[in-house]
This record gives C-alpha cells, structure tokens and sequence, in this order.
C-alpha cells in the first residue's frame, strides 16, 4: 500500500475514529484501525466488537492499493502533531511508513485478514431524517440516560417511531426526557424492523452526535438483525441493539399537575445556578417555592450559608414547595431551544413536568431538602 493523505482530512477522520478504539482490551488488534487502500477511495474502520465505523476518505492519492492494521493511538498522534499539509503511508511486511517533509516514522502494525469486519450500508433504509435534526435530538436526550445501571436497557436511548416522527426517550431512573424529530423518509408499514421500538446505545448516540458532516446531509438508517446501521455522507456507523426492556415511560409522565406556567429559560437557569451555590454534598436540593405572582429559589448548607433568588411571575394558583436536584434542572435548562417554557407542578412528592414547544418533555423526581 502507498497512499498520499490530506493531513486535515485524515486527522478528523482519526479523531472518529479513536472514539470507538477501546483503551483496554484483551484483543490488541481492537486497539489498531485497519487501513484499506481501494481504487478511488481509502476506507478506514475501527471497532470494539459493538460500535463500528466505516470512514471513506477521497482526498488521497492511491499510488499503490493494499491494507494495513495500525495501533490507533499512535498513528492518531503521529498525524495530530504533523505539520505538513500532506502525509504518505506506505504499508509492507506488517510496517507501516509514514513521510512528511521532514520527518519519517515506521509503525508496526498487525495482520489485516485477522481484523474482524466492521458492517457497511448496504441496502435501502429503513428511516431517513437530516443530520442537524437527528444531532439536536441527541444533545436533547443522551445526557438523561443512566451512567452505570445493570439495568442495561437505561443505558440506552429507547427510539420509538409514529408516523414521520422519531421519539427519542432516556431515563436513569430520576429523571426522563422525551424529544421528537422529524423524519424525512418513515418506515412502510410493512417493514420488518425488529419491532416497533429499539433501545441504542449511549456510545453510539454519542458518536452520531460527533459526525461532522453537513447539518444538510441526510442519515439513512438499516436495521438489520439486532443491529443498527446509519450512514451520512462518508461514515458509516454500526451498532448492537441494547438487550433488555425499557421502562413503560409512558406511565411516570404525570397528567394531574395542576399548578402550570411559563418560565424564561435563561432567567430560570441562572436562578437555579445561583441557588445552587451555598448548597453542598449534604444537603444538594434546592427549593423551589411558588406562591401568587412569585417563584423563589432557595439553597442552603448548615456549614456554608443559604441563598434566595426571587422571580416574579405570572401565576395565580396554590402554593407549592418543591424540592429539586440544581444539576438535573441545569441539564435540561441547558438544552431547551425555546426562549421560554411550561413547567408543571403537582404536590411536593410528585414528579415535576417541563414542557418546551410541542415535541420535548422532561420529568423530575422532586427529592425532600427537610
């Protein structure tokens, strides 16, 4: 193999890439990225045996065609540090060269046709919906979803699809966002997809979110067995399904708050940031107290002090005191796309509901702050 690379175009596709190369693993050719120097085109993959990447690069020169398993690491680090607009890659005898103007590196690498094979789109789609749409519902929903749960289906992001409308839906168990995104191409009714709703990955949600492609730029969508497999422009993404049955989500979402208004999104946010500053480890609530054209906000610690942001708003109903975690209102707080939003309260021991437009919706378990 000898190829000439665009040194920019090479390193953002490393950078992908490495986001699924595993740090630890018993298997040290998952830590390479294979290296396929084709006619037109260089394909470059990496896997972890659940998350894959197909990264096609046309901005080569292929003098000689072949493949090459690199460590990842290592070859993402010679190209990030490189100051040359182009870089060659020759690959023989299990080495890989790479030359720049001034500098020559050799690599070794490991066998090719021991790397295992990372799915491409092949096929029509299933589902097709335009990248922005797709990424902004990912910002929406991925930061809900559970860290570390044996309960592997909360690790996940439940897709559920109705009509030409995606529902994207995480919980971990506190707290659960709902957000829905248009769809450009819907499923047939007759489509065999494995069932009407699938549970995807966190990892791989995060590594849609990382492609850089045109916001414009279409992503197709195959389910295939229990996988998923999505392509926008050069990258092909392949995941494993989550085993496992989400929760029925439906049932947490309350339909009896009925203390409503509206809120700025901003103002709100720096409320909460603020109240939030003389609480500590102990004592992590913050008060949320609304009364007749009043909402105020409250922290405090017995060894720190207490804080009170007052907020006056359009309000007539009962009073009500709540307790919330600051950083699960920040969250969503951060993420609401609307200069303004409906919040709903029940009673002090009922789930709080935030509303943004017509196709986002959070609850919040209130916690008790004593």
């Amino acid at each position: 193999m000898k190829v000439q690379f665009n040194r920019a175009a090479l390193a953002e596709a490393l950078g992908l890439l490495t986001s699924v190369v595993p740090a630890r693993t018993p298997k040290p050719i998952l830590r390479c990225v294979k290296i396929s120097a084709e006619e037109k085109q260089v394909r470059l993959c990496a896997t972890d045996l659940e998350v894959g990447i197909n990264y096609l690069l046309s901005q080569v020169q292929i003098d000689e065609p072949g493949d090459i398993v690199v460590p990842a690491d290592r070859l993402a680090a010679i190209v990030r540090e490189s100051i040359d607009e182009v870089l060659l890659i020759e690959a023989a005898e299990g080495k890989c060269k790479i030359t720049g103007a001034d500098s020559h590196f050799t690599v070794y690498g490991q066998d090719a046709k021991q790397y295992p094979p990372v799915p491409s789109f092949d096929g029509e789609a299933d589902l097709q919906l335009a990248l922005a749409n797709m990424q902004a519902g990912i910002e929406q929903c991925l930061f809900a979803t559970a860290k570390e749960s044996t309960r592997y289906a909360l690790n996940g992001v439940l897709w559920e699809i109705k009509g030409k409308k995606l529902s994207l839906i995480a919980t971990d168990g506190r707290r659960l966002v709902r957000t829905r995104i248009n769809l450009a191409v819907a499923p047939a009714q007759e489509n065999a997809q494995p069932g009407p709703n699938v549970i995807v990955p966190a990892k791989t949600m995060s590594l849609l979110d990382k492609i850089g492609a045109d916001p414009k730029e279409p992503v197709t969508v195959r389910f295939v067995d229990n996988q998923i497999i999505l392509a926008c422009g050069d990258v092909t993404v392949s995941s494993n399904l989550v085993e496992g049955t989400f929760p029925k989500y439906e049932d947490i979402i309350p339909a009896d708050n009925d203390k409503k208004l509206t809120l700025p999104t901003e103002a709100v946010l720096s409320a909460v940031r603020r109240s939030a500053l003389l609480t500590s480890e102990e004592s992590r609530g913050i008060r949320l107290s609304l009364s007749k054209g009043k909402l105020v906000f409250a922290g405090s610690s017995p060894e720190a002090g207490d804080a009170r942001i007052d907020m006056v708003v359009d309000y007539k109903g009962e009073a009500i005191e709540v307790g919330f975690n600051p950083q699960f209102l920040i969250d969503v707080l951060r993420v609401i796309d609307t200069a303004e939003f409906e919040i709903e309260l029940g009673s002090a021991d009922r789930p709080g509901l935030i509303r943004s437009g017509k196709d986002f919706l959070y609850v919040l378990m209130p916690i008790n702050i004593g």
